[in-house]
């Protein structure tokens, strides 16, 4: 573990947002480096290649450590800085849950619900992939949902890392407007926006929106 603060490469309007809130439900020191998207084609600016080749966030520094990707992030603040906090025992089943949830976000049920977005920009040139879009959609909706009819975090009766970094995808079906037919992913991303940690990041990161 190192001291000093933890530096946020933070890029408004996106996935960087869920590791302010990691560190302020962790109640980590951290400093934030802000870098505004561009107004007209909504990239990010090019002075965030200089931390990330990829010119992408979230990027975290601490210490002599420099990461990318929310998951690998999420992971080693929580192993490095949690104390035991925010993720099951790892000598437990429920923590192969826990790390499943960690890859499913990015590696499944993000795609879909980018298609969506990118597609419904096409207009009528994007019609014929719509049917298969909405199938996927209520394909992984729908498994999210009823693992949440079980129990009112991912990985059981405590809030844990997979739930951060899954909100971001209760988030955009919120702001896409698919959520009505999913009663207890409504109620998980209503929990987890009341949180106080969350609304602290909110105020940290700035206002931010899906829809762009």
């Amino acid at each position: 573990m190192t001291t000093g603060k933890i530096i946020v490469h933070h890029l408004n309007n996106s996935r960087s947002q869920r590791i302010l809130w990691l560190l302020e439900e962790l109640g980590l020191p951290y400093e934030i480096k802000r870098y505004q998207r561009d107004a007209k084609t909504n990239l990010a600016p090019p002075e965030l290649k200089a931390i990330n080749p990829l010119g992408k966030s979230p990027v975290i520094e601490d210490g002599p450590h420099t990461l990318i990707e929310s998951a690998a992030i999420i992971d080693y603040l929580i192993r490095r800085h949690g104390d035991g906090r925010l993720q099951p025992d790892p000598a437990t089943a429920t923590y192969d849950e826990y790390v499943q949830w960690l890859h499913f976000a990015e590696g499944s049920s993000m795609l879909p619900l980018m298609l969506n977005l990118y597609v419904g920009r096409l207009g009528e040139a994007g019609a014929p992939l719509h049917p298969r879009i909405r199938s996927e959609l209520a394909n992984y909706l729908g498994y999210l949902d009823t693992a949440l009819g079980l129990t009112p975090y991912l990985v059981g009766e405590e809030f844990s890392g997979a739930d951060i970094q899954m909100s971001f995808i209760g988030e955009i079906a919120k702001a896409q407007g698919l959520l009505a037919p999913y009663p207890n992913l409504t109620a998980w991303v209503e929990r987890f926006q009341a949180r106080p940690a969350y609304k602290k990041a909110i105020e940290q990161g700035g206002e931010y929106s899906y829809s762009k």
